[in-house]
Parts: structure tokens; sequence; C-alpha cells
């Protein structure tokens, strides 16, 4: 999980001129630094940044970790090491917490909202850049929300799928021979998506995702799901432009699984202060 940024930390550490001159003179003092919360909030990142002050060769004492509460004012770390140790570290600490730490946040938000009533998962983590997937994934997980649509082993067709075989029979019919669950993403681009949903149903769907953020075209599924359910109970997927007000009522109309993007992974950071302890 760590190797590639382990390897990005080890060039970004090396030794830099500026640093030995400024602190030549003090070079072996051993100073303190303290990392504050400046709001209230839930924890992500913390073993990224552990990695980094072991690679870095501070001392570290952690008073909180990832999938933890943290209140305003309070102390998550403070770390004991050499002024170019300190200073190099304050440039790396707060980004490797503060933004996961504001995913984190809003998932457990969106958790309190859903009440265990429906299933939360957040799946673009996979879109966002290579070098940073795995502390935003990091961060979705500790917020509490799943990453996957089942945990159990699936097979999701999307709309390029659908496009390549011709429809949403022909892409299910590809995937016949997996034993995976099989997920079809229904747009209603080849017929309506009630239509949609009822060919997806006939050939042997499992899940639908209705993924156009349209409350309607949800609406028209779930008609068509209330009236041909069937015994192995075709669960229904929504996703697209969902805010974490959305949540209780989308659990009401009987949305079984929410795919949330941009109202947790584009949630702010938590402000975190790092301050050198006078002494």
């Amino acid at each position: 999980m760590m190797k590639h940024y382990e390897a990005l930390l080890g060039e970004w550490l090396t030794e830099d001129p500026f640093y030995e001159r400024i602190f030549q003179g003090i070079r072996h003092h051993r100073l303190k630094a303290s990392l504050f919360s400046k709001g209230n909030g839930w924890l992500a990142g913390i073993p990224f940044a552990q990695r980094a002050a072991e690679i870095l060769g501070l001392e570290a004492i952690w008073r909180k970790s990832s999938h933890a509460s943290v209140g305003k004012g309070e102390e998550i770390a403070q770390f004991v090491g050499r002024p170019q140790q300190i200073v190099k570290f304050e440039n790396l600490v707060i980004g490797l917490i503060s933004k996961p730490s504001g995913i984190a946040t809003a998932a457990q938000k969106a958790q309190k909202a859903a009440g265990g009533k429906i299933r939360l998962v957040s799946g673009g983590w996979k879109k966002h850049p290579f070098l940073i997937k795995d502390l935003i994934w990091d961060a979705v997980a500790a917020g509490g929300i799943a990453h996957r649509l089942v945990d159990e082993p699936f097979v999701y067709l999307d709309k390029n799928y659908v496009r390549i075989f011709g429809g949403i029979s022909q892409a299910l019919q590809a995937a016949a021979s997996s034993s995976s669950i099989k997920v079809i993403q229904l747009r209603g681009e080849f017929s309506p998506i009630a239509e949609e949903a009822l060919e997806a149903l006939a050939s042997g769907a499992h899940i639908l995702m209705v993924d156009t953020g349209s409350w309607q075209d949800l609406d028209q599924v779930l008609t068509v799901l209330r009236k041909r359910r069937t015994p192995r109970q075709v669960k229904l997927a929504f996703a697209g432009g969902i805010k974490l007000s959305d949540i209780p009522l989308l659990a009401k109309k009987g949305v079984d699984i929410l795919d949330i993007g941009a109202a947790i992974l584009d949630a702010p950071w938590l402000e975190l202060t790092y301050d050198v302890i006078p002494g």
C-alpha cells in the first residue's frame, strides 16, 4: 500500500543545503512540536503521517489514531527531533492528515444520516490521481464508508460495456458465465430507463445501478422493482450528485445502496495547526 508513497517521501526528504546552513548553529538541539485540531471531526491519514515521521527520524507520540474522533483544541500528536526534522515535517504532516480527515468527517456524517438503514459506498476514490489513491482510500475507510457496492465479488457493467455490446441484455449475456454478482448501470440510453430495468431483470442482473442522479429515473425503476421483485431480492443502487441531506429520504424510498461521490470526497479539510513548543 505504501511502497510508492515511501519512495516519493525518500526523494522529498533528501538533504537540502538550505536547512543545513540555516540551522548550522543549533543543528543538534532537540525540539518539540505539537499537532492540534482546530475543529471537530474524524481523523484519517495518520498511518501515512506515522511512516513519514519514521522516515524523517522523528520521535512521534500519537494521542489519536485514524478512525477516531477529535475535538477542537485537542492534541493529535507530539514530535521530538532536530530543527531540520521538525521544520521539514511541518510541510508533510498537515497535508497527510487534514484533507483525509475532512473526507472521513463527511463520511461519518453520511453514516449518521443513514442511521444504518442503507448501505453507503464511495467508489469515486478510484478516480483520484494514482499517487494519492491510497490516502483517499484510507480516508473513506476511516469514515466508515464502504469502497465497493457489495462485499462479495461482482462484475460491474457500466455504460461503456453496454455500449460496446450494444445493449443491456447483450452485456449481461456476455457476463453470464461469471459466478460473480452482476451489476448493470442504467442510464436510459437505449430505451426509457424503466424498460432498461425490465430488460436487466429478465437478463439476470442482481443489482440495478441508476447512475443518472435523477430522482425521477429512480422512482421509475423503483416502481418496476416493486412490481417485478424476485425471490432473490434484486437490489437497487443510486448515484449522481447525492448530497448528505438527501440520504434520509433516499433511504425511505427503498434504495438499497447509495454511491456518494463529491459530497464526501470533495469535503473541506479538517483544519490543523502544527506548533513548535517553546522551551
